[in-house]
Protein backbone atom coordinates (compact mmCIF):
# COMPACT_ATOMS: atom_id res chain seq x y z
CA UNK A 1 0.00 0.00 0.00
CA UNK A 2 1.37 3.40 -1.16
CA UNK A 3 2.01 5.84 2.16
CA UNK A 4 -0.59 8.96 1.47
CA UNK A 5 0.30 11.50 -0.43
CA UNK A 6 1.43 15.03 1.36
CA UNK A 7 -0.44 17.58 1.36
CA UNK A 8 0.64 20.94 -0.24
CA UNK A 9 1.20 24.22 1.30
CA UNK A 10 -2.03 26.39 1.00
CA UNK A 11 0.86 28.93 -1.50
CA UNK A 12 1.62 25.67 -3.46
CA UNK A 13 -1.84 24.63 -4.13
CA UNK A 14 -2.26 28.14 -5.37
CA UNK A 15 0.35 27.61 -7.98
CA UNK A 16 -0.76 24.23 -8.99
CA UNK A 17 -4.41 25.57 -9.59
CA UNK A 18 -3.20 28.90 -11.32
CA UNK A 19 -1.26 26.55 -13.46
CA UNK A 20 -4.23 23.87 -14.22
CA UNK A 21 -6.21 27.22 -15.40
CA UNK A 22 -3.53 28.48 -17.76
CA UNK A 23 -3.63 24.98 -19.22
CA UNK A 24 -7.67 25.13 -19.64
CA UNK A 25 -6.77 28.69 -21.50
CA UNK A 26 -4.50 27.28 -23.93
CA UNK A 27 -1.34 28.56 -22.12
CA UNK A 28 1.13 26.10 -21.69
CA UNK A 29 4.14 28.56 -20.94
CA UNK A 30 2.09 30.09 -18.39
CA UNK A 31 1.12 26.97 -16.80
CA UNK A 32 4.93 25.80 -16.55
CA UNK A 33 5.94 29.15 -15.22
CA UNK A 34 3.40 29.16 -12.49
CA UNK A 35 4.50 25.55 -11.75
CA UNK A 36 8.25 26.86 -11.44
CA UNK A 37 6.79 29.04 -8.67
CA UNK A 38 6.15 26.38 -6.50
CA UNK A 39 8.37 24.59 -3.23
CA UNK A 40 11.39 23.45 -5.57
CA UNK A 41 11.44 20.25 -3.00
CA UNK A 42 7.43 19.57 -3.99
CA UNK A 43 7.89 19.51 -7.62
CA UNK A 44 8.06 16.10 -7.85
CA UNK A 45 4.73 15.75 -5.94
CA UNK A 46 2.23 13.54 -8.39
CA UNK A 47 -0.22 16.49 -8.36
CA UNK A 48 2.76 18.98 -9.72
CA UNK A 49 3.84 16.50 -12.06
CA UNK A 50 0.58 15.48 -13.30
CA UNK A 51 -0.12 19.13 -14.30
CA UNK A 52 3.71 18.94 -15.54
CA UNK A 53 2.57 16.24 -17.66
CA UNK A 54 -0.19 18.27 -19.22
CA UNK A 55 2.10 20.91 -20.03
CA UNK A 56 4.74 18.91 -21.81
CA UNK A 57 1.59 17.50 -24.17
CA UNK A 58 0.43 20.53 -25.04
CA UNK A 59 4.45 22.11 -25.94
CA UNK A 60 4.86 18.40 -27.65
CA UNK A 61 7.64 18.08 -25.61
CA UNK A 62 7.16 14.33 -25.61
CA UNK A 63 10.54 13.14 -24.26
CA UNK A 64 10.27 15.25 -21.30
CA UNK A 65 6.33 14.16 -21.17
CA UNK A 66 7.35 10.22 -21.35
CA UNK A 67 10.01 10.69 -18.52
CA UNK A 68 7.33 12.28 -16.16
CA UNK A 69 4.48 9.74 -16.98
CA UNK A 70 6.97 7.19 -15.64
CA UNK A 71 7.75 8.45 -12.33
CA UNK A 72 4.19 8.97 -12.39
CA UNK A 73 3.55 5.35 -12.81
CA UNK A 74 5.91 4.64 -10.06
CA UNK A 75 4.58 6.82 -7.80
CA UNK A 76 0.46 5.96 -8.70
CA UNK A 77 0.48 2.79 -10.21
CA UNK A 78 -2.96 2.46 -9.26
CA UNK A 79 -4.31 5.27 -11.83
CA UNK A 80 -4.70 4.19 -15.24
CA UNK A 81 -4.51 7.80 -16.73
CA UNK A 82 -0.75 7.88 -15.81
CA UNK A 83 -0.29 4.51 -17.43
CA UNK A 84 -2.05 6.20 -20.68
CA UNK A 85 -0.16 9.10 -20.20
CA UNK A 86 3.15 7.56 -20.61
CA UNK A 87 1.94 5.06 -23.81
CA UNK A 88 0.48 8.14 -25.44
CA UNK A 89 3.79 10.15 -25.36
CA UNK A 90 6.08 6.69 -26.50
CA UNK A 91 3.31 6.88 -29.10
CA UNK A 92 3.99 10.54 -30.29
CA UNK A 93 7.67 10.16 -30.25
CA UNK A 94 7.26 7.45 -32.78
CA UNK A 95 8.33 4.42 -30.27
CA UNK A 96 4.31 3.20 -31.23
CA UNK A 97 5.41 -0.42 -30.39
CA UNK A 98 6.61 0.35 -26.83
CA UNK A 99 3.83 2.33 -26.36
CA UNK A 100 1.76 -0.50 -26.61
CA UNK A 101 4.40 -2.81 -24.85
CA UNK A 102 3.99 -0.95 -22.00
CA UNK A 103 0.47 -1.24 -21.89
CA UNK A 104 -0.36 -4.54 -22.18
CA UNK A 105 1.17 -5.87 -19.05
CA UNK A 106 -1.28 -3.07 -17.13
CA UNK A 107 -3.89 -3.66 -18.94
CA UNK A 108 -5.44 -6.29 -16.44
CA UNK A 109 -5.12 -4.10 -13.67
CA UNK A 110 -8.08 -1.44 -15.49
CA UNK A 111 -10.58 -3.72 -16.92
CA UNK A 112 -13.33 -0.71 -17.01
CA UNK A 113 -11.03 1.42 -18.70
CA UNK A 114 -11.97 2.57 -22.14
CA UNK A 115 -9.21 4.79 -23.33
CA UNK A 116 -6.72 1.80 -22.59
CA UNK A 117 -8.20 -0.25 -25.36
CA UNK A 118 -8.88 2.80 -27.20
CA UNK A 119 -5.18 3.65 -27.10
CA UNK A 120 -4.00 -0.05 -28.06
CA UNK A 121 -6.74 0.21 -31.07
CA UNK A 122 -4.54 3.15 -32.48
CA UNK A 123 -1.06 1.48 -31.91
CA UNK A 124 -2.24 -1.44 -33.02
CA UNK A 125 -3.52 0.45 -36.42
CA UNK A 126 -0.35 2.03 -37.06
CA UNK A 127 1.38 -0.70 -37.05
CA UNK A 128 -0.46 -2.51 -39.27
CA UNK A 129 -2.28 -4.62 -37.32
CA UNK A 130 -6.05 -3.93 -38.48
CA UNK A 131 -7.80 -7.28 -36.81
CA UNK A 132 -6.28 -6.45 -33.74
CA UNK A 133 -7.18 -2.72 -33.92
CA UNK A 134 -10.90 -3.73 -34.58
CA UNK A 135 -10.72 -5.98 -31.55
CA UNK A 136 -9.69 -3.02 -29.15
CA UNK A 137 -11.89 -0.66 -30.60
CA UNK A 138 -15.12 -3.29 -29.78
CA UNK A 139 -13.81 -3.63 -26.54
CA UNK A 140 -13.35 0.33 -26.08
CA UNK A 141 -16.53 0.34 -27.22
CA UNK A 142 -18.67 -1.80 -24.89
CA UNK A 143 -17.05 -0.01 -22.06
CA UNK A 144 -18.38 3.21 -20.17
CA UNK A 145 -17.40 6.27 -22.03
CA UNK A 146 -17.13 3.75 -25.19
CA UNK A 147 -19.85 5.63 -27.32
CA UNK A 148 -17.82 8.62 -27.03
CA UNK A 149 -14.48 7.17 -28.19
CA UNK A 150 -16.79 6.17 -30.97
CA UNK A 151 -17.70 9.24 -32.31
CA UNK A 152 -14.07 10.34 -31.56
CA UNK A 153 -12.76 7.42 -33.47
CA UNK A 154 -14.25 8.79 -36.81
CA UNK A 155 -11.87 11.81 -36.75
CA UNK A 156 -8.51 10.15 -34.99
CA UNK A 157 -5.80 10.48 -37.98
CA UNK A 158 -4.41 6.94 -36.19
CA UNK A 159 -7.09 4.92 -36.76
CA UNK A 160 -7.34 6.44 -40.79
CA UNK A 161 -5.68 2.93 -41.71
CA UNK A 162 -8.70 0.92 -41.03
CA UNK A 163 -11.28 3.19 -41.93
CA UNK A 164 -9.49 2.85 -45.21
CA UNK A 165 -9.60 -0.61 -45.49
CA UNK A 166 -13.53 -0.71 -44.36
CA UNK A 167 -14.45 1.47 -46.89
CA UNK A 168 -12.55 -0.68 -49.65
CA UNK A 169 -14.12 -3.63 -48.81
CA UNK A 170 -16.67 -5.17 -51.41
CA UNK A 171 -20.31 -4.88 -49.93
Amino acid sequence: MNAPLPTLPQTDQHHLRTAEGWLGLGDWQSANDELEEITPQLRAHPGVLQVRWHVYAAARRWALAVEVAGALTRLLPGEAEVWVHRSYALHELKRTTEARDTLLPVLDRFPDDATMRYNLACYECQLGNLPAARDWLERAFALDGGSQLKRQSLDDPDLEPLWTEEQQRPS
